[in-house]
């Protein structure tokens, strides 16, 4: 017999969804959101001082609520207020920010206590909820008595307040700093959207970077400041950018100037650039909705185009710093490439590894390592210095000649790094066909990759082995390895790393699985070469890596790896480049 069955809500979900919330001040923000969502034009948020017991309270101005909403919406779990009342508020017309309709638990994250008291229409409405009667209750959730208290009051009052008492122990204790950190991206320039933190009004003071602020009184535009940030991260797309205030207000929506169609400045480091330009003898020229400024005002191109420059140095000069600090990381090995090439190559060399530094910043440091090594490679090929000839040529013509050769040199820059990458992938489709080869010996493969060290992925690619390493390991397995016991001498190689710190590598036959015997004797050469060669790392490279081996037994400064994991990171590598070099239409034209 078919019965009809029911979900039940249990009284934990409450806690669980207060739970959700990373940080006391993320359960915060949740309760603004819903003050913006309310039309509030103010929102007041105050913390207690910490070792005391005063509650967090969040009090705005906006529409507040009536009994009978507190009853059937607020109260309504996971009730959707864009399905009841749309995609934006009825009185500002702003974009709504709660979609679950959990935000109400927000508070419960922060605190055992939440208590609600709002205004609407000559009534007050106040509700507790505790959150151990949630946890302790054993019925439905729909089933627990909360109990809502109505009063009259001035019909002129409108707004909510929401405190927070007997906050959770477990969590730090919010503090101003954080919470106007997290706030004024999102925020700081919202026009009719004031918050106060502590009775302190969010500026753009309140976010975090380098902070610039210039002025100047301009013939069109008069006065004229610019206050902005270069955050140490990115932020979201929507938040980034340079936006207008004339009068106080806030003027459209930021922008980056004209600064995103520039080549030389990175589209992530443009995502860590916040700030506002003030210009208030513009408001005859902002258009009615005070939603933009007129295309045509002289005044506002003037002011634009003055900013645009202030940020653009600014921003330049922090890319040049960033991309030299990304050097400085790998020089010793940089430099030890560059001593190969002729005495007049290597200052061109620099200067425009720099330039293709620029081009990929912001990228991951293993991706970084791969493009260095990339061009390190690339600068070596003559074909890149008959460009750098036509450009200094070039200095002495005309100014488009000079362009013509410098955009050539681009070209060639990006070119040759795609050249070499397919040059790449051709090695390693032949290192893995080696690798597959069961006869394959330990000399063979040590032959294909002590030259190509990049294989073994991004941490390794910049690694250097001289000729006194391989001296050093030379002397060491002739003397250790005599007699009988010669035709059991390793293949191993002794390498450098960025940091300066010596690496040893053995290479096992593509057909041994390496397991514990290996891990053992080659701690013993390490143990052997470091009283007179320092400390070193190991790595031990086979066909397989014993199924009993585990990071969990594995010693930190001892890896294993298996040829087909270092060949298929490598190809990966790889193919991220080729795909970054597509969308500069590089890979068909040949150098």
């Amino acid at each position: 017999m078919t019965k009809a069955a029911h979900f039940r809500v249990d009284p934990r979900l409450a806690s669980l969804l207060g739970e959700s919330y990373r940080s006391t001040e993320q359960a915060i923000k949740e309760l603004i959101d819903n003050a913006w969502d309310a039309d509030a034009e103010n929102v007041w948020i105050t913390l207690p001082e910490p070792m005391e017991n005063a509650p967090i309270v969040v009090k705005d101005d906006g529409t507040g609520m009536t009994e009978k909403e507190v009853r059937s919406e607020y109260l309504n779990i996971a009730s959707d207020r864009r399905t009841r009342k749309g995609e934006t508020t009825q009185r500002k017309g702003r974009q709504v920010k709660g979609r679950k309709g959990i935000g109400k638990f927000a508070g419960l994250a922060a605190a055992e206590i939440m208590d609600l008291e709002t205004s609407a229409t000559g009534a007050a409405t106040s509700l507790r909820i505790v959150k151990q009667t949630l946890l302790n209750a054993r019925m439905d959730l729909e089933r627990i008595g909360l109990l809502v208290d109505s009063r009259p009051c001035d019909k002129s009052e409108h707004g909510a307040t929401v405190a927070l008492s007997e906050l959770n122990q477990k969590l730090a204790f919010p503090t101003p700093e954080a919470l106007k950190e997290l706030l004024v991206l999102e925020y700081g320039r919202q026009p009719d959207f004031t918050l106060h933190v502590n009775d302190q009004p969010l500026a753009q003071e309140d976010i975090p970077g380098q902070q610039f602020e210039a002025d100047v009184d301009l013939p069109e535009a008069g006065a004229v400041r610019i206050h902005f940030t270069i955050m140490d991260e990115p932020t979201a797309k929507k938040h980034a950018g340079i936006v207008m205030r004339v009068g106080g207000k806030v003027v459209g929506r930021p922008t980056f100037l004209g600064l995103d169609d520039r080549d030389d400045i990175p589209a992530k480091l443009l995502r860590r650039v916040v700030g506002e330009i003030e210009a208030d003898s513009l408001e005859d020229d902002v258009t009615a909705d005070w939603g933009a400024i007129i295309e045509n005002s002289k005044g506002f191109a003037e002011a634009r185009e003055w900013a645009e420059e202030q940020v653009a140095s600014r921003m330049a000069s922090a890319l040049s710093s960033e991309v030299n600090l990304a050097k400085a990381r790998r020089q010793k090995q940089i430099n030890d490439r560059l001593a190969g090439l002729p005495e007049h190559r290597r200052h061109f060399a620099n200067m425009h590894l720099e330039r293709v530094l620029k081009k990929f910043y912001g990228e991951r440091d293993d991706r970084i390592d791969t493009i260095i090594s990339l061009m390190l490679d690339a600068m070596e090929k003559d074909e890149y210095w008959s460009v750098v000839q036509t450009i200094e040529a070039a200095r002495h013509a005309d100014v488009a000649t000079f362009a013509e050769s410098l955009d050539a040199f681009g070209l060639v820059d990006m070119a040759v790094m795609a050249k070499q990458a397919k040059n790449r992938l051709a090695l390693l489709d032949a290192l893995d066909e080696l690798a597959a080869n069961q006869n394959t010996l330990e000399k063979q493969i040590h032959t294909a990759l002590a030259s190509n060290l990049w294989v073994f992925g991004p941490e390794y690619s910049m690694l250097s082995s001289d000729k006194t390493l391989a001296r050093v390991i030379e002397q060491y397995t002739g003397k250790k390895f005599k007699g009988k016991r010669a035709k059991h001498r390793p293949d191993l190689l002794l390498s450098r790393s960025l940091s300066g710190r010596l690496l040893l590598i053995e290479f096992k036959r593509p057909a041994a699985s390496v397991g514990r015997e290996a891990e053992s004797q080659a701690k013993e050469y390490r143990d052997d070469l470091t009283p007179n060669h320092g400390p070193m790392d190991i790595l031990i490279v086979g066909g397989t890596v014993d199924s009993s081996m585990s990071d969990h037994y594995a010693h930190e400064d001892t890896k294993f790896l298996t040829y087909d994991a270092v060949i298929s990171t490598a190809r990966t590598q790889v193919n991220w480049l080729l795909k970054e070099l597509a969308t500069d239409d590089v890979l068909t034209k040949e150098p």
